[in-house]
């Protein structure tokens, strides 16, 4: 695991959504656009919809458990890829989302394969998004455990209900992100999950996965094509 990177568990998430004004997005309008400009025609899929990011947050007892307190606000998709884009010039805001950690009765995780169209292509992570408006409840809270399950329910097909929640999180602490694991198992094995998951995507006129790939060990990990903070939350929960 990468020196920068660090896992925390704790019981509970308190995110707010606030407004901010984001100096980064208001200061290289232009430059985000002309950058915006050349992806799209690039993958002219892309979407310039509202998305949330973080800009304050920390790790607070909450009782005799902990908790991670978070500030969120709202800014646009292409504003978002162009500070990822650039290298994350604003370390003061970090991308803070969830994950549906799927594994299998077997012991085995399916992480999804990033489809062609989408920003991420070819990428391998658990089934995740960055947070969105429809992701807030009651008017100004940031509801990520809603959030992994939607994801993994638009993703895959594979509906939360079905599986066992776990009621904790994993925090994987890398930077200018900070991934929020929630492990949910499933009483089938990998392989069937990963069939029926493959029949949800047949189905779809344009599913964001391109397929599934099993983690069973270190060797099926690909560090080329996962990010560095999905190989060190896979390596601290494998056998």
């Amino acid at each position: 695991m990468s020196a920068a990177i660090s896992i925390h568990h704790v019981e509970s998430l308190d995110c707010m959504v606030e407004p901010f004004a984001w100096p980064f997005a208001q200061e290289q309008e232009s430059e985000i656009a002309a950058h915006w400009e050349k992806l799209c025609e690039r993958q002219p899929a892309l979407y310039d919809g509202r998305v949330l990011l973080m800009h304050a947050c920390d790790i607070v007892p909450a009782g005799a458990k902990l908790q991670l307190r978070a500030r969120h606000f709202e800014t646009g998709f292409k504003s978002f890829i162009a500070w990822r884009d650039f290298g994350f010039p604003d370390v003061s805001v970090r991308n803070c989302f969830s994950m549906a950690a799927l594994r299998g009765a077997d012991g085995a995780f399916l992480l999804g394969v990033m489809g062609a169209h989408t920003s991420n292509a070819g990428q391998i992570y658990f089934p995740a998004g960055t947070p969105d408006p429809g992701d807030i409840v009651d008017g100004d809270r940031l509801d990520l455990a809603g959030s992994a399950m939607r994801e993994l329910a638009e993703e895959t097909g594979i509906d939360a209900g079905s599986l066992e929640v776990a009621g904790d999180w994993s925090i994987v602490d890398a930077g200018p992100r900070l991934g929020c694991m929630k492990l949910m198992q499933s009483a089938e094995d990998a392989n069937s999950l990963r069939k029926r998951i493959e029949t949800f995507l047949a189905g779809q006129d344009r599913p964001e996965l391109s397929g599934i790939h099993i983690v069973r060990t270190r060797a099926d990990l690909i560090p080329a094509r996962m990010p560095e903070f999905m190989l060190a939350w896979l390596d601290a929960n494998l056998p």
